[in-house]
């Protein structure tokens, strides 16, 4: 039995996609001081890895399966090289050029500037494209308080990855220019997809990811209707593709069940109720496959 090698990235993406695992059944358990986690699954083998090199590592054919942001994976050049399976959607940001409230973008861009960053590829394919001067300062982590209006400032213009906008602005800066967007997305090496045992491992994952993913959005709505209101309910209800009706003992109406969105809830659970619906019960969904 072949095993498919996983790559972990440490920080947010860790919590997210070990969330995801665990509701798809796969259990993790990192033992302190180490970086291979316990799986309750013989076919998968994990590894903890730093978020910025997990791509890198992918493309070099190091592991079958990494989870990185989409912004690592253009920064290591490698995009090319590996397989995008899925887009998970998690702690989606933006790699955006700011520049501190007071100055004059346009006018910047003109001059010799400093950029600093912790994305080097992505900040010289930035300014090569704008024409821009630019000396890279490679920051590790919070890289705001380097770009002020100063002549003391170590950086004139900051690319970084943003997610509301408001660390940038509690520090005075406006964004000028967006390079990319980026999430939490599962990727496959190349060398992996071309053997068949793992291939269908990874699509059998994808599968199991997009059933949890669904159902996070989504709740099931069971309720009773009379046989005079059954036909008024059933036009004024959405459901994924029908919804599920079942006679009610005693052949006094029917028993009615539909998925529907989350978002959708606060107004169809009033509307519902309208069109002659009783005894309406909410409850969560753990997979949906469609």
């Amino acid at each position: 039995m072949k095993k498919l090698s996983i790559l972990l990235a440490k920080g947010r993406i860790y919590e997210s996609v070990v969330e995801l695992l665990k509701d798809v059944g796969i259990s993790i358990y990192l033992p302190d001081r180490t970086y291979y986690p316990i799986t309750n699954q013989d076919d998968l083998a994990f590894q903890v890895v730093k978020p910025q090199i997990s791509s890198a590592l992918l493309a070099d054919n190091r592991a079958d399966v990494a989870f990185s942001g989409k912004d690592w994976v253009f920064e290591n050049g490698v995009q090319d090289q590996v397989e995008e399976i899925m887009d998970l959607g998690f702690d989606p940001v933006r790699i955006v050029v700011a520049v501190p409230e007071t100055v004059d973008f346009d006018a910047l861009l003109k001059k010799p500037v400093t950029i600093a960053t912790e994305y080097q590829n992505l900040s010289r394919f930035w300014a090569k494209g704008k024409n821009v001067d630019g000396k890279i300062f490679r920051t590790w982590g919070t890289s705001e308080g380097f770009v002020q209006d100063n002549e003391q400032a170590l950086a004139q213009i900051l690319i970084d990855n943003t997610s509301t906008g408001s660390s940038l602005r509690a520090n005075h800066l406006k964004i000028c220019d967006t390079i990319m967007e980026s999430s939490t997305r599962m990727y496959a090496s190349k060398e992996a997809l071309k053997d068949p045992e793992k291939k269908q491992k990874i699509m059998e994952l994808k599968m199991l990811f997009e059933a949890v993913l669904a159902a996070r959005s989504r709740v099931m709505l069971e309720m009773n209707v009379s046989k005079d209101n059954f036909d008024a309910l059933i036009k004024g209800i959405p459901a994924m593709k029908s919804p599920t009706v079942s006679p009610l003992f005693g052949d006094n109406g029917y028993a009615v069940k539909i998925a529907v969105k989350k978002s959708e809830v606060p107004t169809l659970l009033p509307k519902l109720h309208q069109l002659g619906a009783t005894d309406i019960l909410e409850y969560e969904l753990r997979k949906v496959m469609q």
